[in-house]
């Protein structure tokens, strides 16, 4: 499965900044992106925040005490009906 890193070139190697799903001495073929990576505006992609699970939880908890009706009322008002 394709799979996008960060590495540090450090001595002579390549230092994965995060744990690679490889098997030992599988080989993979490399891409060199000097960062920062830019697009056409000029913003820096970046990739996107990773929540746990409980972070996830909590942030759905509180988007929930904050809404003002059901899901069930907003599903319906939605239809129209």
């Amino acid at each position: 499965m394709p799979q996008s890193i960060m590495a540090v070139y450090e001595h002579g190697l390549l230092r994965p900044l995060e744990p690679l799903t490889l098997t030992e001495s599988q080989q993979v073929k490399i891409q060199i992106l000097s960062e920062p990576l830019a697009d056409k505006n000029g913003h820096v992609v970046e990739s996107p925040q990773i929540f746990s699970k409980a972070e996830r939880r909590e942030l759905a908890d509180a988007l929930a005490r904050g809404a003002k009706k059901t899901l069930s009322e907003i599903v319906i008002e939605d239809r129209g009906q």
